[in-house]
Order: C-alpha cells, then structure tokens, then sequence
C-alpha cells in the first residue's frame, strides 16, 4: 500500500479536506481527525501534530493518521518524535514521502549509510532528486568516493537537475580536498547550467582561499554585489588576510543537510510553503546550526502566520553571525505583528546600539515607531537611514519620511522629501499620485498637481485611489463632467472605498445629479469613514454641498451640466 505524495501536500497545505473521511477513519473516532484536519488547513502544524496523535490512539496503525502526525511534527522541527511514528508507519507495509524522509535523517544522524541503501532498495526513497544525491553522500560516507561520483554523474545527466547535480559534486570533491576539482566547476558557473546563487558564491570563494587565491576570490564576491551578509562577512574575511577553512560541507551530513536545502531553496518559487518547510527541517536536522535553513524555516512560519514558531527560530540565529541582524529584523516584525510592539520596540534599539550603521535598522524602527503612532520618533529614525545611506538613499525612504512628515503636518518638509524621491524616480506613480493629490488638497499648483496625477494614472490605470486622484484634481480645477467620468471609474474600481464615493457624490453634485450624489454619500457612510469625514457627509446629506462649503467659508459650486 502507497500513500502518494500528494496527500502529504494534502495535509499540509488545506487540501485535506479534499480526501475521503470514511474509508481513511474506520476506527476512528472522527472527532480528533477532523479537528487535525482542520489544523492542518490552517497550518497549525502543532495543533495538527497532536489531534493526530490523538486520533491515533483509537486506531495507532492508521497509515494515514501517522502521515499526518509525522507531517506536523516535521514541521515543527520534532524530528525525534517523528521517528517512531516513521517506523511504525514502514510496519504497516505502507509508504509514506516524509516518513520516508525521516527515516533517511536518523539514518544519516547514525552514520548508518547502510540502512540508506537498505530504505532505497525497499522502495522508500525521498524523491528522483533527493534519492539520487542521497546515494551519492552515503557513498562518501561508506568511504567509496568512486560510487558517489558516478551516482553525481547519473544526476548531472537527469533533464532538469544539471546544476543541482554539478553543486554536489563540486562540494563533494571539495570535501575531500580535491579543491582544483572543485574549482574547475564553480569557475565554469552560470555557462554550464550552475546557477550563481549565494551558496555556489560562498562554496566558490572558500575553494579559492584554500587554493591560496583570494585576489579571485575578493573580485568574485564583489561582482556579485553587496548586500548578502555572509558573502560580505566572507568577502572581509578574505580581503583582510585572515585565514578561512573550508566549512560549506566537510562530512556526508552535512551534504545531506546541503541537499535538503538546497531543494527547499528550488522549491520555494513553487511549492505550498508547508511543503517547503519540511525539507527546510530536514536540513535544520541534519545541522541544527546552518544559519540559511533557520532563516527559510522562520521565513516561511511568519508567512504562514506561525509567529510563536517564527520568533523561536529567529532566536536560535547566533548573535555572531553575519545573518543576526536579518534576524533579529525579523523577530521584531514577528513580535510587532503578535501584537507584542514593546518587545519589538527592545529587539529593534538593541539592534541600533550593535548596529548603528545599517540603514535597515533604522528603517524597521522608524515603521514601527509610525505604526505605533509615534510620527515624531518615526521621522527620526527615518532620517538616520537617509543619513546612513547617503546618495545611495532609495526613492521610497525619502516617501516614508514624507509621508509621516505630512501626517505630523510639516508640509514643507514633506514635500521636499516627495520631490527628493521624485529626483530619484521621476515615473514612480505611488509619490507622482500622493504628492499631486496633496497638492490638490491645499489648493495649491495645481496645473502641474493635475500633470503629476496624470502621470500616475498613465502608469497604474487600474489603480482606483490613482484615478480617485485624477477625479478629484479635474473637480478642484472646475473640470466638474471630465471629473464625474474618472471618479466613476475610480468608484467601479475601488468600490467599497468610502473617500471615493464620497468624491464621486460631489461630482454628481456639481453636475446637477443630486439625487445620485445623495446616493453616493449615503454609501459613503455605509463603508465606514473617518469621524470627521462622516460628520461631513451627513451635513452635505441634510444640507447640500453649497451650503456645507458655504458654511466653511469657500465659494458654493455653480450647478452646470458642461466643463467649467
């Protein structure tokens, strides 16, 4: 009997509930088995890791239940726990993808590369591409590097898996000291199908150092940019002549735990995250310290929403890492997002005190200094990143600082800011559109407000605010019929927005539409707008725009049906 591998997407990623319950539950009490299947949807993989195992106490060789409880405490990174319920599952004559998956890991744990061959022979692989490589890092492992070479060749020869294939071997050769081996693969990189990703970088530049080249070593890193911080930590490293060992993959293991994450890598563009994230574990079991898999683990849980998971294995990054900072960033937004922004707030200034040079820091504080309505600590943090990052400073940190400066009422500041992103990116319909509808706020410039939002629109023409933007400017310049046009559009868009219906009502106002205009500020209400704007509304409903303006001290509107 064979489970398929997509059942263990299945419970993972909501599409369990696609499968049948009868014949799956026979000594089932389903009450444990639907609330698993549940968690399971929503990607609680604790909670789904224990009504499993619940369920399995009525019925504790279900084949079925077993993969769901593996799957779930896979995912949490049980591994040692999974174990049994693996074993039990191949007593049942059945076979399971991740069971499988967890017997190959406590085998390589063991070193016990025989019982590899033994899983494979029995039909109880990983996958074509994990099983293949698997042979090749038990090979070396069992001391026969011949055999793993061939087993290598036979997956650089399998449509599809050329580069995978090329980065082991070159990890493998390097493993065993062969580093011009090595280097003769990795230099020949992306021509020969292997990809320039940051481990092939990294593993490159440790074989040049070991080949006493770190001049290659230093230009190949820095053709490949800034902004990695291994790769960075590596390239200083080098450049300062201090001694680097090779440490990418120095025993089958750890070539083992290489594979896992490098197809958790492949896969991530592709597969249901929950997927993803058990080879990630797999990798994490095999070197609980590799710094890469802690972050694609806790990146994936906070996508998923798994905060407690998340935040524990950001924490498991150490503080001398290259990568800690990137961590730690993500452990605040973990934090912030939990509703604990206290405990952010301490993650985020520790960070500044240990890293008071890297603008990321600073912006990540200056967010959530805004969105904890602290404008006046955010602008100045937003500041220090500019500062930070002098002329290299990117359009959308010089529209964070001025959109907070105009929620703190500093226009001049706020619009200086606008400019400055515009000067950096002069198409950038999100600052074109902000800028312009502020200025038509104010009343202010607005022929070349009205170019601006323009401008916007021909970028983004289905974006419902942008054209509310453009109606809006064409109202305040008396353009009242070309306006209604645009705010209906807008209105279509942007349907449940309660600004936009509220412009649209105005414009039918102006054009002599009152019945609809009513119609519309009524549905405003109804979307829920700001206080003041709803007491606005609820005037011009009781009292007409003309008089509401009037009593504000402008000029009523002259009712026309043509362009003013």
């Amino acid at each position: 009997m064979v489970i398929h591998q997509l059942r263990v997407l299945a419970f993972m990623t909501g599409l369990a509930a696609a499968l049948p319950v009868a014949a799956q539950t026979t000594r089932t009490d389903a009450g444990p088995y639907l609330a698993a299947r549940a968690a399971a949807s929503a990607q609680d993989y604790t909670a789904a890791a224990d009504w499993f195992q619940t369920a399995l106490g009525a019925d504790p060789r279900n084949p079925v239940l077993l993969e769901g409880a593996i799957a779930g405490l896979v995912a949490t990174g049980d591994i040692s726990e999974a174990l049994p319920l693996a074993e039990r599952l191949r007593e049942t004559g059945a076979s399971s993808q991740v069971a499988n998956m967890v017997l190959h890991l406590d085998a390589a744990q063991r070193g016990d590369w025989d019982a590899i061959f033994e899983l494979l022979e029995a039909d109880r692989g990983v996958g074509p591409l994990v099983d293949g490589l698997t042979r090749a890092w038990a090979r070396i492992g069992q001391g026969r590097m011949d055999q793993a070479l061939f087993a290598i060749e036979e997956v650089i020869e399998t449509p599809g898996l050329r580069g995978f294939g090329l980065y082991h071997k070159a990890l493998a050769l390097a493993s065993a000291g062969d580093f011009e081996g090595a280097d003769t693969i990795l230099s020949e990189a992306p021509g020969n199908g292997l990809p320039m990703t940051e481990p092939v970088l990294l593993a490159h530049a440790q074989v040049l150092a070991q080949l006493d080249r770190p001049d290659e070593a230093v230009a190949l890193l820095d053709a490949a940019g800034r902004g990695a911080p291994v790769l960075d930590a590596m390239r200083e490293k080098i450049a300062s002549g201090a001694p680097v060992e090779w440490d990418c993959v120095t025993a089958p293991a750890d070539g083992l735990s290489e594979l896992y994450i490098s197809v958790a890598g492949a896969l991530s563009s592709e597969a249901p995250d929950s997927y993803v994230l058990l080879y990630a574990r797999s990798a994490m079991a095999l070197d609980p310290d590799r710094v890469d898999g802690l972050l694609l683990a806790a990146g994936i849980l906070e996508r998923v929403e798994r905060d407690d998971l998340a935040q524990a294995v950001y924490a498991r990054v150490p503080d001398t890492h290259p990568a800690h900072v990137t961590a730690e960033l993500g452990r605040a937004e973990v934090l912030r997002r939990s509703g604990e922004p206290a405990r952010a707030l301490e993650v985020l200034e520790r960070l500044t005190r240990t890293a008071p040079d890297l603008a990321e820091v600073q912006v990540a504080l200056g967010d959530l200094r805004r969105a904890e309505s602290a404008p006046a600590e955010a602008e100045t943090a937003y500041g220090r990143a500019i500062q930070i990052a002098g002329e290299t400073a990117p359009w959308w940190l010089y529209y964070m600082r001025g959109v907070t400066r105009h929620g703190m009422d500093d226009w001049a500041g706020a619009e200086a800011d606008f400019r400055a992103a515009l000067d950096r990116d002069a198409e950038r319909a999100e600052v074109l559109n902000y800028l312009g509808y502020s200025l038509v706020e104010r009343g202010e410039k607005l022929d070349e407000a009205l170019q601006m939002i323009e401008l916007a629109v021909r970028a983004q023409p289905d974006n419902g605010a942008i054209v509310d933007s453009l109606g809006w400017a064409q109202f305040k310049l008396g353009r009242y019929r070309e306006s209604v046009d645009n705010l209906e559009r807008a209105a279509a868009l942007e349907p449940a927005d309660p600004i936009v219906n509220d412009h649209l009502g105005d414009g039918y106002w102006a054009v002599g539409r009152t019945i609809e205009a009513r119609f519309q500020w009524q549905r405003a209400l109804s979307f829920g707008p700001e206080p003041a704007a709803a007491e606005r509304i609820r005037r011009k409903l009781a009292e007409g725009l003309d008089a509401v303006l009037a009593a504000e001290g402008g000029s009523p509107l002259r009712q026309v049906a043509e362009n003013r």
